[in-house]
């Protein structure tokens, strides 16, 4: 699992303005373009735009620190305090400078009318040719981390490609990883429950999400462009071949955040990999590159980089070919025998981690690695 924070060296985060600061309608113009800009500029910058704001309205902090388990609020406190006895003009001056570096890093707005064509995804890429329907996580400035959204929108892709005429179904991310994991600021909304009704929520958006893997009726190919951390590896064993680029790696560090493995892993890796082998990554973090993860058994075959996407797409071809049916019937034999072992044990990896994501061990973990990023 991992949250991914936008690279900013190129942003302007101290004042470039007069010695006397911005003024309160320069400030409030600053406010008001905050809804244009088109890309999240990730936690840290964030978090530097909440301290400056609260610093130019209310200057120096002067509230109590929250308490150990609001990490949200103590991490967004800490960047306020971090700021000491900057001057509301100052701080003005900062907030406008920063809110400047962030439009003039997008370049100027192009207006984009919706056409009937338009794709109903806002995190993936979805399209079908030749008989072959391709899912690709489509945050490549996030490293394809997963986000609420993109996990109900993956779901209902699933859902269609099932439907649809294609033989087989890929799944493949953008950019330079195959996918992150989960975005850890899906554990900063804390809903009107608190932390419970959030890991309760989250709990059952989890199930829902690994059983329409576990019920996908179609062949399911992984097309792993690069790293895959967390979710999106435990998944790999609902996968019927999991083809993976020589420079792709395997990393579930579920203790590192106090937390525990899901995606049916704490089945299929065993099954796999074997007892010790399947520990070394669930239980003790260990890292794999894809020449190991072949080796164990996790991935079907490796290619060298420079030809990984001809080779991969010259095998895909030669699959959509074959009878859908045929295929699809097949698939259903060999899955059908452990269908109801797989819903259980979800259902006991979602009942452990709704547990563990109200421990005090996780809350810990998450909050150290906002604290490490709010550092500005």
């Amino acid at each position: 699992m991992a949250v991914q924070v936008s690279h900013i060296t190129t942003l302007k985060l101290h004042t470039t303005g007069s010695a006397m600061g911005a003024t309160v309608e320069q400030f409030n113009h600053a406010k008001g373009q905050m809804g244009k800009l088109k890309n999240d500029p990730g936690n840290e910058v964030k978090l530097k735009i909440y301290a400056l704001f609260k610093q130019a309205t209310q200057g120096p902090c002067n509230t109590p620190k929250p308490g150990m388990l609001d990490f949200v609020g103590k991490v967004k406190w800490e960047a306020w305090k971090s700021l000491g006895s900057v001057s509301q003009e100052e701080a003005r001056q900062q907030y406008v400078d920063l809110i400047d570096s962030l439009l003039a890093a997008e370049g100027p707005a192009v207006a984009t009318q919706p056409t009937a064509g338009s794709s109903p995804f806002n995190t993936l890429l979805v399209s079908t040719k030749d008989n072959i329907t391709t899912i690709c996580f489509n945050r490549p400035e996030k490293k394809n981390a997963i986000t609420v959204e993109m996990y109900n929108e993956i779901i209902k892709a699933l859902e269609q490609a099932g439907k649809d005429e294609s033989v087989i179904t890929v799944i493949t991310g953008s950019g330079d990883f195959f996918c992150s994991g989960n975005d850890l600021t899906n554990f900063t909304k804390i809903p009107e429950g608190g932390i419970s009704k959030m890991a309760k929520d989250a709990g059952e958006l989890l199930r829902a999400y690994v059983q329409a893997f576990i019920d996908f009726p179609k062949p399911l190919i992984a097309v792993v462009n690069g790293p895959a951390v967390g979710v999106s590896v435990t998944l790999l064993g609902l996968f019927d071949i999991i083809y993976a680029t020589e420079k792709a790696t395997f990393h579930t560090p579920f203790s590192q955040l106090g937390q525990s493995p899901e995606g049916c892993s704490s089945y299929t890796f065993p099954k796999m990999m074997g007892n010790a082998k399947a520990s070394e990554v669930l239980l003790f973090n260990k890292k794999l590159t894809a020449t190991q993860a072949c080796a164990q058994g996790l991935v079907t075959e490796v290619f060298p980089d420079s030809s990984f996407q001809t080779e991969v797409a010259t095998r895909l071809k030669a699959y959509a070919k074959l009878p859908r049916n045929s295929l699809a019937l097949s698939k259903q034999l060999v899955r059908g025998t452990e269908k109801e072992r797989l819903y259980k044990v979800n259902d006991q990896e979602v009942e452990r981690l709704v547990e563990r994501w109200q421990s005090d061990e996780c809350m810990q973990a998450i909050m150290g690695f906002f604290q490490s990023k709010a550092k500005l």
